[in-house]
C-alpha cells in the first residue's frame, strides 16, 4: 500500500486515502492477485504481455473510466533494461501539471509522485503494486521511480494524444 511523506510526518494505512482526497488527488486499490505468474514481477514485457496486463485489469479499467471519462489506456514498462532510462528519469522530474488527470496504476514495481499539496507544500507518495493514483488537472508534480528502479503501471488518458505536459 501505497505510503506518504510530507516534510513533517510519514503517513500510513488508513491515514493514506483521506490525505490524498484532502489534496484533490484519488487513490485506489485493485487487486494484484489475479495477474498470471509469467507477468508477476516482470519488467521486459512484450507488446502481447501488455495486452494481457490490460486485459486482466479491463473490469477496474472500464469502471474508472466511466466514472472519470477516460478513453485511452497503455502499460508502460521502466526499469534498467529500459533504453535511455536515465535521460527519461530526468524528463519524468521536471515539475509540470497537465490540464487532464495523470493516472497511474502500479502492476509492478514501485513508483514516486512528488504532488504539490493544496498548502502549497510538496508531498511524495510511495506506490506499491496495486495503488492507482489519479493526480487532477493543474496540479504541479513529477514522477520518479522508487529506490529498485523498476515499475509497470497502466496508464489512462483522457484523450488518445495522452498527457501533455506544461512546465
Amino acid at each position: 500500500m501505497a505510503t506518504i511523506t510530507t516534510n513533517h510526518t510519514t503517513l500510513t494505512g488508513a491515514q493514506v486515502e483521506p490525505f490524498l482526497t484532502e489534496n484533490g488527488v484519488i487513490f485506489e486499490q485493485w487487486d494484484t492477485t489475479k495477474l498470471p505468474a509469467h507477468l508477476q514481477e516482470n519488467f521486459a514485457l512484450t507488446d502481447q504481455q501488455k495486452g494481457e496486463i490490460l486485459a486482466v485489469f479491463d473490469e477496474k479499467i472500464a469502471s474508472i473510466s466511466k466514472r472519470r471519462n477516460y478513453i485511452a489506456a497503455d502499460v508502460i514498462s521502466l526499469s534498467s533494461t529500459t533504453p535511455n532510462l536515465e535521460e527519461l528519469l530526468v524528463n519524468f522530474q521536471k515539475e509540470h501539471h497537465h490540464s487532464d488527470d495523470e493516472v497511474r496504476f502500479i502492476v509492478s514495481g514501485h513508483s514516486v509522485f512528488v504532488i504539490q499539496g493544496v498548502d502549497g507544500e510538496f508531498f511524495s507518495v510511495h506506490l506499491s503494486p496495486g495503488d492507482l493514483i489519479s493526480v487532477p488537472p493543474n496540479v504541479r508534480h513529477y514522477f520518479t521511480l522508487a529506490e529498485d528502479k523498476q515499475t509497470v503501471a497502466i496508464r489512462l488518458f483522457a484523450s488518445n494524444d495522452g498527457w501533455v505536459a506544461i512546465y
